[in-house]
C-alpha cells in the first residue's frame, strides 16, 4: 500500500506569524482517516516568521523530533536546557511525564522545519532534550538515521519509541534503497527537489504513507532532500 498526500491536499493555517501544513489531524484541522500513521501522530510543516515562535507551553507523554530545513530554531524547557538548530540539523524532545519549552526564530529570516510528534513505547519516560550535529554531506545518496529508540543506533540521537527518524539527499539521476522492514510503517516526506517510488512522484512537500512494501527504490528527476519517519508494528 502506497497513499500519495498531495501537499495541497493536506491541512493548511495562517497565523501571520506561522504557516502551518498537517500532514495528520492537528489544531483546527481534522481529518478522521489521517489521525497517524502507525506510531507517527503528527508531521507539521511549518513556517516561522523571524523574530517570532511559539511561546512556553507544556507537552507530556510525546517523543518530538524538529528537523530544520531553513534558517534556525533556538530552544529553552523547564529542564534548563537552551539550544540552537540550524539548517539540515534535528532536535529531539522527549516530553516524557511533563515539559514547558518555548522555540523561538531569532534569525533575520523565515525558519522552515518539519515538527514530528511519535508515540512514546510507554508512559512516564523522564523528560529530555539534545540536538546533534550530523554533517549533511554524509546523507549524499544514502538515508542517516538521525533519531531512533532501536538497538544498533547509538550514533543517533535517542527517543523513547520503536521508531527511527532518516534523511537522505539525493543528486539528480541517482537512487537510494529505502528498506522497509517487514510489518512496519513508512512515512516520507520530500523536503525539496522531486523523487519518485513506486511509480509515483513526489514534488517538494508532498508525503507518501506505506507499510509492507519492502525494499522501495527512491530515483531522484531534480537534487532531492527527503525525511522518513519509521515506526514498528
Amino acid at each position: 500500500m502506497i497513499d500519495h498526500r498531495v501537499f495541497a491536499s493536506l491541512g493548511h493555517a495562517d497565523h501571520g506569524w506561522l504557516k502551518a501544513t498537517h500532514h495528520f489531524s492537528f489544531g483546527g484541522y481534522h481529518d478522521a482517516e489521517r489521525m497517524g500513521w502507525g506510531a507517527l501522530r503528527v508531521w507539521n510543516d511549518d513556517e516561522i516568521a523571524p523574530d517570532s515562535g511559539f511561546p512556553a507551553h507544556p507537552h507530556r507523554d510525546m517523543e518530538i523530533i524538529t528537523y530544520v530545513r531553513q534558517g534556525a530554531i533556538t530552544h529553552k524547557d523547564s529542564l534548563g536546557n537552551e539550544g540552537r538548530t540550524e539548517a539540515g540539523q534535528v532536535q529531539v524532545m522527549s516530553a516524557g511525564s511533563g515539559i514547558v519549552h518555548s522555540e523561538a526564530n531569532q534569525e533575520s529570516d523565515v525558519t522552515t522545519l518539519f515538527q514530528i510528534w511519535i508515540m512514546p513505547d510507554r508512559r512516564g519516560h523522564a523528560p529530555s532534550w539534545g540536538t546533534r550535529p550530523f554533517p549533511v554531506e554524509a546523507r549524499d545518496n544514502r538515508l542517516v538515521t538521525l533519531a531512533s529508540g532501536m538497538e544498533g543506533d547509538e550514533d543517533a540521537l535517542r527517543i523513547n519509541a520503536s521508531a527511527r527518524v532518516k534523511a537522505a539527499t539525493i543528486k539528480r539521476g541517482e537512487t537510494v534503497t529505502w528498506a522497509l522492514a517487514p510489518g512496519w510503517s513508512g512515512y516520507a516526506v520530500l523536503a525539496s527537489g522531486a523523487i519518485e517510488l513506486g511509480g509515483i512522484v513526489l514534488n517538494p512537500r508532498d508525503g507518501v504513507a506505506l507499510r509492507d512494501e519492502g525494499d522501495l527504490i527512491l530515483t531522484a528527476h531534480d537534487d532531492s532532500e527527503i525525511v522518513v519517519v519509521e515506526t514498528a508494528p
